[in-house]
């Protein structure tokens, strides 16, 4: 089986005047389809660089990084904004809902830039938001639900573009713990149903939720380990 993300020697650097901060310093790794990863490190071990790479919101310095086969390295941002829109759906910690917008409405809006008829991306909208059990309140404005329920929006959203990979940045960290396991086992719903899913965060908890998980620090793979819990579970 071919890798869905397959990154080679992947440096990112940011130059600060004549100062050079390496963040990433040779970053290799593949990940298959339907896989569940968890993308953990302490603050400043790179993930958040990491994340921006793999969600093609950034490029790298050096290296290449081949999403379904095609090198998305260097590509322009016009480029790179096609392919998230087609193959990525993204999950962040804030929401990141439009206030003025209801949630069927916030859920319809990845399919504007892709062309998608007024019927039809309100139909795709419902569905997700039955699936992600909010079908009855997508008439309400995010200020008129609860945390969890503006992550499931958000969820919702990420998903109505039958995207292969959904992207989730500290998704838990605004909700209480209650909230969190029905998030989390939103996820593994989605998981299920052979979406590939990569999950950063810095909850131990939360990672435990996913199949492997990678530790970043310094810039580097510190470890890549499968979640010998899940595997019992699953034998």
């Amino acid at each position: 089986m071919e890798p869905l993300i397959r990154l080679e020697n992947i440096k990112k650097n940011y130059y600060l005047g004549k100062n050079v901060l390496q963040v990433l310093k040779g970053i290799n790794l593949s990940v298959y389809p339907n896989e569940y990863v968890a993308l953990m490190g302490p603050s400043g071990s790179g993930k958040s660089t990491l994340m921006n790479i793999l969600g093609c919101l950034d490029t790298p310095t050096e290296g290449r990084y081949f999403l379904n086969g095609q090198d998305v390295s260097h590509m322009d941002d016009d480029a790179l904004a096609a392919v998230r829109n087609k193959q990525i759906g993204f999950v962040f910690q804030q929401f990141n809902l439009l206030p003025r917008l209801n949630a069927l409405e916030n859920v319809a809006m990845p399919l504007i830039y892709s062309g998608v008829s007024k019927k039809e991306r309100e139909e795709k909208a419902r569905a997700m938001l039955e699936k992600v059990g909010l079908g009855e309140r997508w008439n309400h404005r995010p200020n008129e639900l609860s945390g969890g329920q503006c992550q499931r929006v958000a969820i919702a959203r990420a998903l109505v573009n039958d995207p292969a990979i959904i992207l989730a940045d500290e998704p838990t960290g605004n909700l209480d713990s209650k909230t969190s396991i029905e998030i989390m086992d939103i996820f593994a719903q989605i998981h299920a149903s052979g979406n590939t899913v990569i999950l950063v965060t810095h909850e131990e908890d939360i990672a435990e939720h996913a199949h492997r998980i990678i530790r970043l620090r310094d810039g580097i793979i510190e470890s890549d380990r499968q979640n010998e819990k899940i595997r019992q579970l699953a034998t």
